[in-house]
């Protein structure tokens, strides 16, 4: 008895150390990424609507690979992945069933940006033609680089004996942060161009249908399963990250006089979607090796996890407003001091880490007695939960520290 017990402890501490390391190498990561969105005020500004895209478009890669680790690491623990190339293999289907997302998703996002800009007054903002060549390129340009990411943590961690569920769900996400910032950035000298902006969204929505069309149909049954299933929880995932988009949007103006905080966003929508893929990972490989019985209420093992979790969030997120600061000041950036920074930063996340265990586990638990993949299913709903409710916090601490 007294051996378990020891052996329980030591595995948590191992699972809270892989985390932190993860967690703290995300940190840095997403906050280079919002250096890059913080030094882009004229692109911002010059494109109306380009930041009510960027939520979406981050958390759709975070979503999209985030959930292909973590399928990944449930293939892993039930001994059924390895390193094949073969088209059937379970690597190849996953990455052809995540490239397929990634474009069909991106382009749903353009067409529900636009949507929504139209529909809140949200004027001037770009054309259609803009929105699609931005999210669809921007979005396939990180997603070649992102799947690279997650084959290569994914192999390394299988090799090195690391839990793929603690390493390539936190680092996934948090490198989608990096990449996918610089690449819409990169992509959106390509829009407002009048002629080459509408021949360009045209050969994408032909493209996109031909990808429709063959992911809908294809002999290749795993990759066929997660396309079909992930198509309408990404739906929903974009339908929330819009709503987060908006709300970071109508501050574009009080965010630009305190860049460092347009800094931190990235890296703290990237931190709580990782807590909630770290999580929502964890669950899905207890349910489907039979160690919890996914009941409407959380076993012991679901609740230590979760408060390990917990005391983890705190220090990563006040780490994130440290480094939002420093990254402003060497990059000559408004901040309103590293006080409330760390303030900003650890009110909003102490309300988003509930929102991340509750959300976490029933996500996954409701999925998974549904018959649905929680690996599919659960990573989506629960990041894009949190990339809305973390603009809120983020703008509602600010609000309360006098920032703005």
């Amino acid at each position: 008895m007294r051996t378990s017990l020891f052996t329980s402890a030591s595995l948590r501490i191992v699972d809270s150390r892989q985390r932190f390391v993860a967690l703290t190498v995300g940190v840095i990561v997403a906050s280079s990424g919002g250096l890059v969105l913080a030094a882009s005020e004229s692109t911002l500004s010059q494109l109306p609507g380009l930041l009510l895209l960027l939520p979406g478009a981050i958390a759709l890669r975070g979503n999209i690979f985030g959930s292909m680790g973590s399928r990944l690491g449930t293939a892993a623990h039930m001994g059924t992945f390895g390193l094949s190339y073969r088209i059937d293999s379970v690597l190849i289907q996953n990455l052809l069933a995540s490239g397929s997302l990634s474009i069909i998703s991106s382009l749903i996002l353009a067409v529900l940006a636009k949507g929504t800009a139209s529909a809140f007054g949200l004027s001037p903002a770009m054309s259609l033609a803009d929105f699609i060549v931005i999210s669809v390129l921007g979005g396939v340009l990180s997603s070649i680089a992102l799947a690279a990411v997650t084959v290569v943590l994914s192999v390394s961690s299988v090799k090195h004996e690391w839990d793929l569920d603690n390493v390539v769900a936190p680092l996934v996400t948090t490198t989608g942060d990096l990449l996918t910032v610089p690449s819409l950035i990169f992509v959106s000298y390509l829009a407002n161009r009048s002629g080459l902006t509408n021949g360009l969204a045209l050969v994408i929505v032909l493209v996109s249908i031909i990808v429709l069309i063959f992911s809908l149909r294809t002999s290749l049954e795993r990759f066929r399963r997660v396309f079909r299933q992930s198509i309408p929880v990404l739906g929903l995932a974009v339908i929330l990250d819009l709503m987060a988009g908006f709300v970071v949007e109508k501050r574009l103006k009080d965010l630009l006089e305190v860049e460092a905080v347009l800094i931190l966003i990235p890296a703290f929508l990237g931190i709580a979607g990782a807590l909630g893929g770290i999580l929502s990972s964890r669950l899905s490989t207890q349910f489907h090796l039979g160690m919890d019985d996914a009941s409407p209420l959380p076993s012991r093992s679901s609740i230590r996890g979760a408060i390990d979790l917990s005391i983890l969030a705190v220090p990563i997120f006040i780490f994130s407003g440290v480094v939002a600061h420093l990254i402003a000041v060497a990059a000559d950036q408004s901040t309103p001091g590293i006080t409330k920074l760390i303030l900003i930063s650890a009110i909003a996340g102490s309300i988003v880490t509930l929102f991340v265990v509750a959300v976490s586990y029933y996500t996954t638990m409701g999925s998974f007695r549904f018959g649905l993949d929680p690996d599919t299913y659960g990573i989506p709903v629960v990041a894009s939960s949190l990339d809305l409710v973390g603009a809120f916090t983020v703008i509602l601490a600010m609000v309360l520290t006098g920032v703005i």
